[in-house]
C-alpha cells in the first residue's frame, strides 16, 4: 500500500514550544499556526487516503516534496530557473522542520507513531502552485 496526498499552499514547519506564566507555574503551548497546520494535514490525510492506517509493526518510508512559491519580485529568466528546479529555496521552513511537522501530524492516524518511520527524504522546490506532496509507504 502507498498513501499519497498532498497539502495545498506554502509549505509550514514545527513551530518552538512557546512558554508563559500562569499563577507561578510555566506553562507550555504548541503555537496556533502549527496547531492549525498540523490540523490541515490530518484532515487532507483523512480525505485523501480515505483514513488508512499502516500496521502498527509497518517500517515505514516517507517522502516529502515541498513546492514554495516564487517570490513575486523575481526576474523573468530567475523564475524560469526556480520552475526547471536549478533554483531551488534555501529559505526557512527548514527541511526537518517542514519533516517534523507532517510526521507528527500523522501519529494515530496513518500510523501508530513516527518512530515507525525507518527511511525518509524531505525536498524542497519552487513552484508557481505552493504545495506539499507525501507520500508513504512499507519500506522495501
Amino acid at each position: 500500500m502507498k498513501a499519497k496526498f498532498t497539502i495545498l499552499g506554502e509549505p509550514a514547519g514545527k513551530g518552538r514550544p512557546r512558554f508563559s506564566n500562569a499563577g507561578g507555574f510555566v506553562k507550555t503551548y504548541t503555537p496556533e499556526k502549527t496547531v492549525s497546520y498540523e490540523n490541515l494535514v490530518k484532515l487532507e490525510y483523512e480525505q485523501q487516503c480515505r483514513n488508512y492506517r499502516f500496521p502498527d509493526d509497518a517500517q515505514l518510508d516517507v517522502r516529502i516534496v515541498a513546492y514554495y512559491e516564487i517570490p513575486k519580485s523575481t526576474s523573468k529568466k530567475k523564475a524560469k530557473l526556480m520552475e526547471e528546479g536549478k533554483i531551488r529555496p534555501t529559505k526557512k521552513p527548514d527541511f526537518d522542520n517542514i519533516g517534523k511537522i507532517i510526521c507528527d501530524s500523522l501519529n494515530q492516524r496513518a500510523y501508530r507513531d513516527d518512530a515507525q518511520i525507518v527511511d525518509a527524504q524531505v525536498r524542497k522546490f519552487y513552484s508557481r502552485n505552493p504545495r506539499v506532496v507525501v507520500t508513504i509507504q512499507e519500506a522495501g
